[in-house]
């Protein structure tokens, strides 16, 4: 396409007049808006505990008591 000298047919082709740039600005804004209003949402229900065994996936879920090593003697 060559580049013409009119100015009338260069702001008619000017950025802001695109349809196509705004429906992805609002697509963008809205998906932004979205993001943000699950995550307060989520700040405001707190998902309640479960009751678990006492691993999760195999992992325990606190660390487990074990008795203490025995004293080692007087070192030579």
């Amino acid at each position: 396409m060559p580049a013409t000298a009119d100015p009338a047919a260069r702001r008619h082709a000017a950025w802001y007049r695109q349809p196509v740039l705004w429906l992805g600005i609002a697509i963008f804004v809205a998906s932004l808006a979205g993001c943000v209003w699950m995550i307060v949402l989520g700040m405001h229900h707190g998902d309640t505990p479960l009751e678990t065994s006492p691993t999760v996936f195999g992992v325990p879920v606190s660390a487990h008591s074990s008795p203490r090593p025995p004293p080692s003697g007087p070192t030579r």
